[in-house]
């Protein structure tokens, strides 16, 4: 499956917000948006600044969503593709599917610090769904899925989000037990409990052209 490997900071500082793609580290002043402010790239005679247009916000809103949950391009359209095909607004079922990502609910829960590190442990086959290993990171949970930790692969990972996990709140849809490491979907998720960090309107906008 491919997936990008560069610099992952230099996609914040492409569209000039942070995006927390290390976790942690983001929060700390080793941040690269902190650090260096400025677009990537040569600026022999200092940076440009410009006006952004209305489509160019539209596209820095679609790329921040994609960068945020580690998507490549063609994987966010289909994700879009199948947000217009749901009944009701197609932002909102936007938002709803991502939200649903396999890989995002184990970041979402405390067994992993980033995007990428919950990608790499559902890549590598250390979570199982149902009692069955699972290596799909666009898995779209279910209501009544259980994650849990595989029983094979409980290492330093392992230890790390149990500590995590102690003082971590979880979405209302998801139901996690810190004691056996198991999260449970209790229901699929409404617009009303995602966090506000997709504009889905602006997306819309972009692809709607």
């Amino acid at each position: 499956m491919a997936r990008y490997i560069g610099p992952v900071c230099r996609l914040c500082r492409r569209i000039g917000e942070k995006v927390f793609l290390k976790g942690e580290r983001c929060l700390s002043p080793k941040c690269g948006v902190e650090r260096r402010s400025s677009t990537p790239g040569p600026h022999k005679a200092g940076p440009r600044r410009r006006k952004v247009s209305e489509r160019g916000l539209q596209l820095r809103e679609k790329q921040h969503a994609r960068f945020y949950y580690g998507m490549l391009e063609k994987q966010f359209r289909k994700f879009y593709s199948q947000a217009e095909e749901a009944p009701g607004i197609t932002g909102d079922s936007l938002k709803v599917l991502l939200e649903r990502r396999l890989d995002n609910v184990v970041c979402r829960i405390g067994f992993a610090r980033s995007h990428a590190q919950a990608r790499q442990l559902v890549r590598h086959g250390h979570l199982s769904l149902n009692g069955h290993r699972m290596d799909i990171p666009s898995y779209q949970v279910k209501e009544g899925d259980v994650i849990a930790w595989h029983e094979n692969r409980k290492g330093p990972p392992f230890e790390q989000a149990a500590a995590d996990v102690k003082d971590k709140g979880v979405p209302a849809w998801l139901s996690l037990n810190s004691e056996t490491m198991k999260c449970s979907v209790s229901r699929l998720p409404a617009v009303e409990d995602l966090e506000d960090i997709v504009d889905g309107k602006a997306i819309t906008a972009f692809y709607s052209r």
